[in-house]
């Protein structure tokens, strides 16, 4: 990592609030060069409180814009942080329509030339393309990470028309404990508290919505720009990693957004911006890149941007299982159009009679997390134990010559139940001549959704269906002398949910069933990629004191044999106890816990915990935030119960419970 201070700008920084039409006025902070010129504005727009808890991350990266050229502004969306307003949904229309009046409020400063781009991962990725597609005239271009362009079938809430267990409960319970902490007085000013409890009554558990809308309805079509691509105004730069679970929008976007407006980089990283240099690696001059992007768009530089291939990726060698790596073997490949010719869809068809399968319900304890952000729990362990829970075809890679994978799998499986509702799971491992089982990618599918994600349609209980669906895209080489192992479940705990009756499973039939591997014939122009140095700009300088607790593991798996019961506890590890420069004392503790049965698709069950505090010794000030959130599943539906406690110098402020049952209607 190279720390840049020799920008060729000096700069400034201020705090600042932005009116919007409706009065309410979000809080941003401006990093701006020092100059008389006007220069584009750069705009990151987060729920995610840029006073303390993107602090340490935005101070890697705006300062670095602002010292290139650009005035670089990070805001905090309605109802979060010290921005006014009450939170709301995700990607909500308020949400985008705020964003949509913040680009055209940052376009009319005299310090702006009049051109805006938007930048962010994860949730600002998200907005940053949404807004993309409602095409406000100053929004010239977007750098967009780890996002998605389809809500429903490329996020946290649902997998192949299942419900994500994982996520759709973790990120609900993680969203309730950041929407109910209070704005800080030392920037909200003297009526924070006042601020804090009307925030307060507006929070409500985004669980409630999102398992009320089970199959792809008008709530997942808003915000998915998949459904218009055309609508999409500005250039855009489309960024993912392998290890994270968005990276098909890259491939999606650079397939049907115009060529002369779009660009696609996928490298081996998890859910993280690529200059970071958190696992896995190799991590690039991420800034520099964006900074050509931005200089083409932004400033009408012609450096030759759109002369790299349409999409860039990384192609990972054979490599033993592990949870963590520091860097993946491989190397770096360009496209010049996608679909790519040199892809071709090679099916190896499944052999032998058919298999009955009914795997375990805690099939799945060894898949991972599902958003990997570099931490050394992060990714899946050896496959074998999910393998021997699994039907397993094997294709051998002969000769001398390695097979290689770039872009999306797909499996056809010939399947018969006796119930009307299960769901389907295949894994795509490469195995060693050791034997070790590491995975590559997978896919899933809830057999109701067979006929479309917008509909659920029962099984005809006893029949043989033919049923195809995607693997998550993957950019992998099998080495000679390696297998090729697809492995298939009916269960897939906690990522998918299972639903009442999956226990029976299903009959698979190879014959007429097949995997479709996207082989990429190797080119003499791979390897000549590459990417500078990661550079940042100075770190805020927190500090990361150490506590007397006794660290928790990242991911432990308990099994009470007695009663067939299996728990996983999972710490996300966000950031634990942190000093800022300002004063700040802030600490966060969280735990997921994820309990099945493994015979009963009815008993899983998730619970988090979130424990928040933040001091400011100097003045006296001491709040803190406490979150339960429960689901469970019967016969009938969703049973959700969140409760949350809030807290200032020990007195409580707050204090609400829910609860929701709610029909399950597909999942």
């Amino acid at each position: 990592m190279i720390i840049r201070t020799d920008f060729p700008y000096a700069t400034t920084r201020e705090d600042v609030r932005i009116p919007l039409s409706d009065g309410v006025e979000l809080y941003a902070r401006i990093w701006r060069p020092v100059t008389d010129e006007p220069v584009p504005a750069l705009l990151e727009y987060l729920p995610y409180r840029l006073t303390d808890w993107t602090a340490p991350r935005d101070r890697q990266r705006h300062p670095w814009y602002a010292g290139h050229g650009y005035a670089s502004v990070r805001v905090d969306v309605r109802g979060h942080g010290c921005s006014g307003g009450r939170p709301g949904d995700e990607y909500d229309a308020r949400e985008l329509a705020d964003g949509v009046e913040v680009v055209g409020w940052l376009a009319a400063q005299p310090w702006c030339s009049g051109a805006v781009g938007m930048f962010g991962i994860s949730w600002g990725g998200f907005n940053s393309l949404q807004i993309a597609a409602l095409a406000p005239e100053a929004l010239k271009a977007v750098v967009t990470v780890c996002s998605t362009d389809d809500r429903y079938d490329n996020d946290v809430h649902y997998m192949g028309g299942s419900v994500l267990a994982v996520d759709m409960h973790a990120w609900a319970a993680t969203m309730l404990a950041f929407a109910s902490r209070p704005p800080d007085p030392q920037y909200a000013g003297e009526g924070w508290r006042e601020q804090w409890l009307d925030r307060l009554e507006g929070v409500e558990p985004l669980v409630h919505t999102w398992l009320s809308h089970q199959t792809r309805d008008d709530y997942w079509r808003h915000g998915s720009v998949c459904e218009d691509y055309a609508a999409v105004g500005a250039a855009v730069l489309a960024v993912g990693g392998w290890h994270d679970p968005y990276r098909d929008t890259v491939l999606r976007l650079v397939e049907h957004l115009p060529p002369g407006r779009v660009r696609g980089l996928i490298g081996p990283w998890s859910h993280q911006y690529p200059d970071r240099g958190l696992p896995p690696g190799p991590a690039i001059g991420f800034l520099q890149e964006t900074l050509r992007w931005w200089d083409h768009w932004l400033k009408g530089e012609d450096n030759g941007v759109l002369d790299e291939p349409l999409l860039r990726c990384w192609i990972s060698d054979s490599h033993p299982p592990a949870t963590v790596y520091e860097e993946l073997p491989g190397r770096w490949v360009g496209e010049r159009a996608w679909p790519s010719a040199s892809v071709i869809p090679v099916p190896y068809a499944l052999q032998g009679p058919p298999v009955d399968v009914a795997s375990p319900q805690h099939t799945g304890l060894d898949a991972g997390r599902f958003f990997p952000f570099g931490n050394d729990a992060d990714l899946p362990p050896d496959q074998r134990e999910e393998d021997a829970k699994s039907a397993c075809f094997e294709f051998p890679v002969g000769g001398d010559e390695p097979v290689e994978i770039l872009g999306r799998p797909s499996a056809t499986l010939r399947l018969r139940m006796d119930v009307p509702y299960g769901q389907v799971v295949a894994r795509l491992c490469d195995v060693a001549p050791d034997g070790s089982s590491t995975l590559v990618t997978r896919g899933a599918l809830n057999l109701s959704a067979r006929h479309g994600r917008d509909r659920a349609v029962p099984w005809p209980v006893g029949a043989y269906e033919d049923v195809t669906f995607e693997l998550n895209g993957i950019g992998h080489s099998f080495a000679p002398g390696h297998r090729i192992r697809l492995s298939v479940s009916s269960a897939y705990w906690p990522w998918i949910w299972p639903r009442a009756g999956s226990e029976a499973g299903w009959t698979l039939d190879p014959h007429g069933s097949a995997v479709t591997l996207p082989v990429r014939a190797r080119s003499a122009a791979d390897g000549q990629i590459a990417f500078g140095a990661p550079e940042q700009s100075a770190p805020l300088g927190v500090v990361y004191p150490a506590t007397l607790d006794e660290p928790r593991p990242e991911r432990l798996v308990v099994r009470d044999v007695a009663r067939g019961t299996w728990r996983l506890e999972v710490d996300p590890r966000y950031g634990g106890t942190r000093v800022y420069p300002d004063g700040l004392e802030f600490s966060e503790d969280a735990v997921a816990v994820y309990e099945i049965q493994e015979a009963d698709a009815l008993s899983a069950t998730t619970r988090s915990e979130w424990r928040i505090r933040l001091h400011r010794p100097d003045r006296g000030w001491d709040a803190r935030v406490e979150t339960r959130s429960e689901i469970s599943c019967d016969e009938g539906g969703f049973l959700t119960r969140d409760e949350v406690v809030c807290r200032e110098g020990g007195e409580v402020l707050f204090h609400r419970t829910w609860e929701r049952r709610l029909p399950r209607t597909a999942g």
